[in-house]
């Protein structure tokens, strides 16, 4: 009788979670609908994935909504377990694991500026703003803690959808602060975001600022430290063992499980896995993936760009079917008019778009100080960019207004749930219109001819055959020659403080190929031994490595 009922099971019986297997299934056919869509729009100068993907989210919730008779718009409650363990990790690692690491590290004091005290002042202009502005709005009763938290939840900006507006080849430099900076914020926002969740308002005092300055300064330490440390660890495991020489699946499984694991460890020690995944990307990139075969490589640049493209998909869908949640709008209607939703909403815009002002041209400007060249300075034009393209909220700030304001994704308190649709409607609006307008922008502010698609003097070689072809065309008699472009050598403390980038970048290189590189491998410094990873057909030539 067992075997009857198992044979009945396999032979098609409905298994018990019907549903759930019928909302996989309608966001797999909804994200392959993208991907066409996307495909068909990818020289439109307007759109792009993020944008297609919310509204065809959009667009299945109203028609859920309709078929359901204004029952519900969604088929999956939206959960930060969800957001923050699944979607986002995959998207942060594949950032830092294609990112141009040079550019990336030539503006990391300005990125760090951005994206820690920026990130602060911001939190302070929205805070102040939202206790001033909203509290005259009579919404409910709100404490001095939810609006600090509106402070943190709208200082996160979008980092998934920088990286549809801006192009890493067309605009390195631009992408490199906006999505750089875009990492550190999330960072940050999440570290405030949780500061304020045990907050305590009558026990204010400069001990406790301090105190939390210091744990923010612990944090990021930590968690870079951690993501070092595991991109490190990994390729040093690969290197040693070297699983390629039985079987390349077992090297890129080893490549996933420990960015994944990187980001795993830095949750369960209370630091910022996004952080940590993004730097481990960025070291794995550097010496682990020079570790692996050929093949391995080939396989690990795309199936870490592939889970990053379905897990922003997903996300973009996501939300856009979550906005036209009807629960949380039926009960604003019924507690406030639409003016004062509307009211709402347009006063939490307006704070993002002082916010982001009170701290990007103060900063740029002290950013600029710093700088003796014209070239390493942020132009106005530039500026006005970094302002625009960070202006966009998306799922972070979703998921800490979630976190806030709903238990278990419901809420029937309206002073509750009328943040959680104003939230939703500045996300929507913001990711919509800003990102829209964020293209047309580059090429008003920044046309064409001046657009620099960089050779690879400032990227990693797009695929295996190209970095051979690069390491073939070099000279081994120039060691400081950096794919074609030599480093001149710091001949005076004077030239150090005029040229600081340039020469750290020179000692770097040196301390990279005389300790790091004989250890943890990469690129050309893996020796050849049978059944090494590197190539036997190819010399080894030192000093070529970004």
């Amino acid at each position: 009788m067992g075997l009857g009922a198992a044979m009945a099971l396999a032979l098609g019986d409905p298994p018990a979670d019907y549903a759930s297997i019928a909302a996989v299934g309608l966001f797999v056919a909804l994200m392959c609908v993208c991907i066409v869509v996307g495909h068909l729009l990818e020289e439109n100068r307007w759109m792009n994935e993020s944008i297609t993907a919310l509204f065809i989210g959009l667009g299945t919730g109203a028609v859920i909504l309709f078929a359901s008779s204004g029952k519900h718009s969604r088929v999956l409650v939206f959960s930060e377990d969800l957001f923050f363990i699944y979607l986002l990790p995959p998207i942060i690692f594949n950032a830092g694991f294609q990112v141009k690491k040079k550019q990336f590290f030539r503006n990391f004091i300005t990125i760090t500026l951005f994206g820690a005290v920026g990130t602060l002042i911001s939190f302070t202009v929205i805070s102040l703003g939202a206790l001033g502005l909203i509290s005259r709005l009579n919404i409910g009763a709100l404490e001095l803690g939810d609006y600090l938290a509106l402070g943190a939840i709208f200082s996160a900006t979008d980092s998934v959808c920088t990286l549809q507006v801006l192009s890493q080849d067309e605009t390195p430099f631009l992408y490199s602060l906006v999505f750089g900076e875009g990492v550190v914020n999330d960072a940050t926002s999440v570290v405030l975001f949780n500061a304020i969740q045990n907050f305590d308002p009558g026990n204010i005092s400069s001990a406790k600022l301090l105190n939390f300055i210091g744990s923010f300064l612990y944090l990021f330490g930590s968690s870079t430290i951690l993501g070092v440390a595991s991109g490190l660890l990994s390729a040093y495991t690969i290197k040693k063992l070297y699983f390629g020489r039985h079987s390349t699946d077992r090297e890129v499984s080893i490549m996933m499980l420990m960015a994944y694991l990187s980001y795993m460890l830095a949750e369960l020690l209370d630091l910022s896995g996004i952080l940590t995944v993004f730097f481990c990307g960025i070291v794995m990139s550097h010496y682990t993936w020079h570790n692996v075969t050929e093949s391995s490589r080939v396989t690990t640049k795309h199936a870490f760009a592939t889970l990053s493209f379905i897990s922003e998909t997903f996300l973009f869908l996501y939300v856009g079917m979550d906005a036209l949640d009807i629960e949380k709008w039926k009960i604003v209607g019924q507690t406030y008019s639409p003016v004062k939703s509307i009211a709402l909403s347009s006063t939490i815009l307006a704070l993002v778009l002082v916010s982001r002002a009170a701290f990007v041209f103060p900063l740029s400007f002290v950013s600029n100080l710093t700088k003796k060249t014209p070239n390493g300075k942020i132009s106005f034009r530039q500026q006005v960019i970094v302002w625009w393209a960070g202006l966009m909220r998306g799922a972070v700030s979703i998921a800490l207004a979630y976190n806030k304001f709903t238990r278990s994704g419901h809420t029937q308190q309206p002073s509750n749930a009328i943040m959680i649709t104003s939230t939703i409607s500045v996300v929507l609006f913001s990711t919509i219109v800003f990102g829209l307008l964020t293209k047309p922008l580059i090429r008003l502010l920044i046309p064409s001819r001046h657009l620099s698609r960089e050779p690879s003097a400032l990227s990693e070689p797009s695929s295996p055959k190209s970095f051979f072809e690069q390491l073939a065309a070099n000279s081994p008699g120039h060691p400081d020659l950096e794919n074609g472009i030599s480093l001149r050598r710091p001949a005076s403390l004077r030239f150090l403080l005029v040229s600081p980038a340039r020469s750290v970048h020179h000692y770097w290189r040196k301390f990279d190929d005389s300790f790091m590189r004989p250890v943890f491998g990469g690129r050309g410094f893996v020796p050849f031994v049978p059944g090494s990873p590197t190539e036997s057909s190819l010399p080894l030539l030192p000093g070529n490595e970004n």
